[in-house]
């Protein structure tokens, strides 16, 4: 019976792979025309032109011509940058429509784009929530000269309608998977009703790519074939009716059964009689498990006899042992993990307390450049403040006593000058005394050490605050452009924001040699969702550009690890960024870098307006 089934199985697996290669060939002829047609539309040089120009006004106008007659779905292109210009495609209902990015530009994924300079031209198969399979052509495309000009997608989408088509020419069934095994499209309803991940099972290495499954009561064997569309790969499932062999089996199988179910009943008859003296030590073994999680010390069976059972208990009795020995050995490992455990907390606490002494020494001696010139200045007047004053007293010392002297002794003291010069250096002290007000104004906004719990806070006072702290690193040499968007105020610890705040401008300022720029600017988020995040209260946006040094790929893979730094030796820790990562996780957000060398580096923090509901991290506040 086993063998006819397999028998069975073998012949419809044949027929189904080859009804799979027949469905591969028409995916390679669409390839094929999609090919065709691509040359034919590179050779217009109007399409070549516009597309080096960056014009795609004129390049939607010719793409929006080509797809009416063609059966692609989805026609794009991008510039030489990979940066979207136009794109035209077909909706459900075959309408033609057609895309230009506005103001939030669309780029090619820099993975295709290296694959296509490669190798010219790339497949790549994606999957949609429209229960669609895209398969995709990325080509370059190159100007009369050989230079590369831009990039062109194709796009024809494998739907359900399309499947139905399959369907009913070659009388199979047909499903769509991911390479995990997800499903995409189905040519019968009844599939989509399947759980998710139901098919996954299937997919396992070590399985068979051939199973079966009820299509409304109907028995069917499917087939999974794999199809490669250039560095995509999709699986394929074909099924077709074994009805007619299953009703022969069915039958088979009733028979068989009847036969098994007798001599059954006779074995259950004889066990019953002849294994009662097996059972009882077996029990007892049993017993002995079950006590052995809530006893201190090892369990031992007496053991009764020399059969196989006496030779169980005696192995049991070794095994007990021997766990309640490794047991010790495993508490006394533990206890000594805890406390390496501890000293390692320990360790990084201190270590993230050298990193804020730093930062507070960096930021303290800037604060003492900048209180250094006001305060000298008003030193350096109270000295003539102190001479004018002692010449008034003694020209009212002179009134008072002999008028007749006063006329030569003002001429003497410059008393006109006095009255001219002794305003402005009052003014000028006071100007000084305000600036002085202002920094430590500023540098106590900053600390905040007052506010131990959440608070709500102006972010642009904030960033303000922080810039006037680094002023001594900032003034003449780089100038800060500020685009402030309404924002609402959010909800946090603000010594700690202030502290993220502090550690990316002052390394934007820092990664400017010479004269540069740094840009700030924010904005609210009302359609944007963190990951694993169910805050719906709104998102603030803040973007910290800099025209500096920039950075590598291989260094943006690191800037977070703690004790990594592109500084040299004894000018930075390596953790600032780190414990700024760890702060805007702690608060629900999320840093976002963007980098090019030469260009300069782009630090996106994006924060909740209510931070979830978490205990604070004592090691980021302590």
């Amino acid at each position: 019976m086993k063998k006819y089934e397999r028998a069975i199985d073998h012949e419809l697996t044949q027929r189904l792979t080859g009804n799979a290669r027949e469905v591969e060939i028409m995916l390679n002829d669409y390839r094929t025309t999609l090919q065709q047609r691509r040359e034919r539309y590179l050779r217009d040089p109007s399409l070549t032109y516009h597309l080096s120009m960056g014009d795609g006004a004129t390049v939607r106008s010719v793409a929006n011509t080509w797809i009416r007659t063609d059966d692609t779905s989805s026609l794009t292109f991008f510039n030489r940058e990979g940066r979207m210009l136009a794109s035209v495609f077909k909706d459900d209902k075959g309408v033609v429509r057609s895309f230009m990015p506005g103001q939030d530009a669309v780029f090619l994924s820099a993975k295709y784009m290296a694959e296509v300079k490669e190798k010219q031209e790339v497949g790549v198969a994606e999957y949609s929530d429209a229960r669609k399979l895209n398969l995709i052509v990325i080509t370059q495309v190159n100007n009369g000269a050989g230079r590369l000009i831009g990039y062109m997608e194709q796009v024809i989408d494998v739907n359900q309608a399309y499947l139905t088509k399959i369907k009913n020419r070659l009388k199979v069934e047909l499903i769509l998977f991911k390479d995990n095994g997800d499903m995409v499209a189905a040519s019968h309803p009844d599939f989509y009703l399947y759980k998710k991940g139901f098919f996954k099972d299937y997919f396992h290495p070590q399985k068979d790519l051939f199973f079966d499954l009820n299509v409304r009561g109907n028995p069917y064997g499917f087939l999974v074939y794999p199809i490669d569309w250039g560095i995509s790969k999709f699986y394929m499932a074909l099924g077709a009716s074994k009805s007619e062999s299953a009703a022969v089996l069915r039958n088979v199988n009733i028979a068989f059964m009847t036969v098994v179910g007798a001599v059954v009943m006779l074995l259950i008859l004889t066990i019953l009689v002849t294994s009662s003296w097996v059972l009882k030590p077996l029990y007892d073994l049993v017993d002995a498990l079950q006590s052995f999680e809530s006893q201190e010390q090892a369990v031992t069976i007496p053991v009764k006899n020399d059969t196989e059972i006496g030779l169980l208990t005696e192995s049991f009795n070794e095994m007990s042992k021997k766990i309640w020995t490794a047991r010790s050995d495993l508490r006394k490992k533990i206890t000594e993990l805890e406390s390496a455990n501890r000293e390692l907390k320990d360790t990084q606490t201190k270590l993230v307390h050298s990193a804020k002494m730093v930062s507070l020494g960096q930021l303290v001696a800037g604060v003492a450049h900048e209180l250094n010139n006001p305060i000298g200045f008003i030193y350096s007047n109270m000295t003539y403040l102190r001479d004018y004053g002692d010449k008034l007293i003694k020209l009212v010392e002179t009134a008072e006593k002999d008028v007749t002297k006063l006329p030569d002794l003002k001429e003497e003291y410059e008393f006109d000058y006095i009255v001219k010069d002794m305003p402005k250096l009052i003014s000028s002290c006071q100007d000084g005394a305000r600036r002085t007000r202002d920094i430590v104004l500023g540098l106590r906004n900053f600390s905040r050490l007052e506010e131990a719990k959440l608070q709500e806070i102006d972010l642009h006072q904030s960033l303000d605050t922080t810039l006037n702290l680094l002023q001594g690193e900032i003034k003449g040499r780089v100038e800060i452009h500020r685009q402030y968007e309404p924002t609402p105020h959010i909800h946090c610890y603000a010594s700690q924001i202030n502290q993220v705040f502090m550690n990316i401008l002052s390394n934007a300022v820092q990664a400017i040699d010479g004269p540069g720029h740094v840009w700030i600017s924010t904005m609210p988020l009302k359609d944007y969702k963190a990951k694993d995040s169910k805050n719906k209260s709104g998102w603030v946006q803040i973007s910290i550009q800099d025209s500096g040094k920039g950075m590598s790929a291989e260094t943006i893979d690191k800037i977070f690890d703690p004790f990594f730094t592109t500084k040299g030796v004894g000018q930075g820790t390596g953790l600032g960024l780190s414990i700024s990562y760890g702060i805007v996780q702690n608060h629900g957000g999320e840093v976002q870098v963007r980098s090019e060398v030469g260009v300069g580096t782009e630090f996106i923090v994006i924060l909740p307006v209510y931070p979830p509901v978490q205990e604070k991290n004592t090691q980021l506040t302590s």
